[in-house]
């Protein structure tokens, strides 16, 4: 097989691109990070919340010395709050306990879930957290009203000196990105939703963070339906942040693109997400870019889609990692009870194991 750098286009040569062409990344290359990510062996459960009233989702995985670390979000009928676990092999996982909990007469309240930020996005990297001002971050998904993602949601920032303790993290009184923003776009004009934070030590927008987040939002007299849609802020300083550009980078004029995980390969950054009901289910695809904000979207096969009996109504939301030669693809498993846990696929055959739903 040719080593996957070696089909990739290099920085030098795209300095000989015109401006328009290097916005869009060749098929060849396309289909080089298709083969080079897509995981077709499902192993099965590996996190579920402990009974049928409950469900897990949306995990972060993380590794710390040689330990791994996943946190992830529990919604228990009232709202979400965000847990961590640990493992030694990214298949068997223990529960740590509560790091994001609910409270009382705040704007989150009843809604805390949250998602690591500032990670080594290098594919087949460390896979560390790095710190900000000597403190480890979380943006998270917040909202006061109780129920299934109800009321307005908006994004908030949290932050600890031990991102691998339980503790509670520290978060900031207000939302950092709202649908009631001065800066409010058409399509984040009504609720916002997951978010995943970078940093680019490069500045290649002019900021070192760099926020993709979903949100909800419409103007009809511009012809824009209501649609979840994938969307860019920026900051300097992890607190203050702001929208970038006019438009959604990510955008099927329908249902939901949503739950942007970002890592990068070489010259080439890929973002993981998943896309729902602008065709049946729920699956997970991928884009790809050159300069963050210009993205190229996949026509391919799904990477992961509905197939086995846990995760035979969705099988979304991202979190794809690349270990020892092995790429291990966490997302989110639904099944035709509505019953929720989170699962992993991976680029080898592990054999079919895993948690059952009970």
């Amino acid at each position: 097989m040719i080593p996957f750098k070696a089909l990739l286009i290099p920085l030098f040569l795209l300095a000989s691109y015109t401006a328009e062409a290097q916005k869009r990344v060749p098929d060849e290359v396309m289909k080089q990070v298709y083969e080079e990510i897509k995981t077709p062996y499902k192993y099965g459960l590996v996190m579920v919340a402990g009974d049928s009233t409950k469900m897990a989702d949306s995990p972060s995985v993380l590794r710390k010395g040689v330990s791994w670390y996943m946190s992830y979000i529990v919604f228990d009928g009232k709202g979400y709050e965000t847990w961590l676990a640990k493992s030694d092999d990214l298949l068997h996982w223990k529960t740590l306990g509560r790091i994001l909990s609910f409270t009382e007469d705040t704007w989150d309240a009843n809604q805390k879930a949250g998602y690591i930020a500032l990670q080594d996005h290098t594919w087949s990297g460390s896979y560390k957290v790095g710190k900000f001002g000597g403190k480890y971050w979380m943006s998270y998904l917040g909202g006061a009203s109780s129920g299934y993602e109800a009321g307005t949601l908006g994004i908030g920032m949290a932050s600890t000196a031990n991102h691998t303790e339980v503790q509670e993290w520290k978060v900031l009184p207000r939302p950092v990105i709202s649908s009631k923003d001065r800066d409010v776009r058409w399509y984040d004009n009504e609720t916002i939703f997951k978010s995943t934070v970078i940093r680019d030590k490069t500045k290649v927008l002019g900021y070192p963070f760099i926020m993709y987040y979903n949100a909800r939002g419409s103007d009809p007299e511009k012809g824009h339906a209501p649609a979840e849609r994938i969307a860019m802020a920026v900051s300097d300083d992890m607190v203050n942040w702001k929208r970038y550009g006019e438009a959604p980078v990510i955008d099927h004029r329908k249902g939901i693109s949503g739950d942007a995980f970002i890592t990068k390969m070489d010259s080439v950054w890929v973002m993981f997400y998943f896309g729902a009901f602008w065709k049946p289910q729920a699956f997970d695809r991928f884009a790809c870019s050159y300069d963050l904000v210009n993205w190229t979207d996949w026509q391919g096969d799904d990477l992961v889609a509905p197939s086995e009996p846990y995760d035979s109504k969705y099988a979304h939301k991202p979190f794809v990692i690349k270990y020892k030669g092995v790429v291990y693809h966490f997302y989110c498993a639904v099944d035709k009870n509505d019953r929720r846990g989170i699962a992993v696929a991976t680029s080898r055959d592990l054999g079919k194991s895993g948690l059952r739903f009970r």
